[in-house]
Formats: C-alpha cells, structure tokens, sequence
C-alpha cells in the first residue's frame, strides 16, 4: 500500500486531511498527527507510533510536514526510520493544500522522485497573488 503522512505543529495536519477528506473522500491509508499545544515529542511519539502501526516495509509512505526542520518532521522520520519503513519513504517539508491533494491523488501512480516532482510543481503553483481591482464605475 502507498501511504501519505501528514505531521505539523497543532491541529495543521488534521485539518488538511479534513480539507482532504471533503475533497477526495476518506482515504485511510492517508494519516495526520498533530504535536498538539501544551504536549511534548514524548507525546507526539507515541501517536507517531500508534499511527504507523500497520505499515510495513514493502509499503511506500510519503512523509511531509509543516516545517522543514521542525520537531514533527524530524522525529516522524527518525521513527519511520526505527521501524524500518525508510527504504520506500520519500519526505516534503511545507506541505499545503495542493501538496497534499496531489499527492494523494498520485501516490498510487508515480513513485520516489517522479512523485516529488509532481507534487512540488502543484505545490508551488498553488501559490500565486491575487490583486484586487475595484471598478470604479457607477451603473447609472
């Protein structure tokens, strides 16, 4: 199986997989763990662990997280990498939304560097400045 696991401070994870589930159905083998204010990694292991408890090490698993860098990331992939799950694991820092989307779209399609590939190029798309115009003629 092909695994998407989405880890951030607070309730950002959850909340995409929410935003997910609205726009693809729920997809189970696509994960969210918070490190929830006022907890600590000790904390965010164990749900780390609880989570990945039935994957194994022929499934592929794409890990990203909020923050490159950040406790959340940094300490999934130490405890994917305990559990023996590191050979299959690709990892994105500064997930949103259109990251998330397309990868859970295509985790079952492309793999490794493909995967990443299309991913970041929606990822980055998905960013972009709108302007306001008013239009300042009156209807008479």
């Amino acid at each position: 199986m092909n695994y998407l696991i989405m880890v951030s401070h607070g309730q950002f994870a959850s909340g995409l997989k929410n935003a997910l589930t609205m726009l693809v159905g729920d997809k189970k083998e696509c994960l969210a763990i918070g490190l929830e204010d006022g907890k600590g990694i000790d904390d965010f292991t164990i749900l780390m662990k609880e989570a990945i408890c039935d994957i194994h090490p022929e499934d592929a698993v794409v890990l990203v997280g909020d923050l490159i860098g950040g406790s959340p990331l940094t300490t999934a992939m130490s405890i994917l990498s305990e559990h023996g799950l590191s050979q299959n694991l690709v990892v994105i820092g500064g997930m949103n939304l259109p990251l998330v989307l397309t990868t859970a779209l295509m985790k079952d399609t492309y793999h490794g560097q493909e995967l990443v590939d299309q991913v970041l190029q929606e990822a980055s798309a998905g960013l972009r400045q709108f302007s306001f115009v008013v239009d300042e003629e009156e209807d008479i």
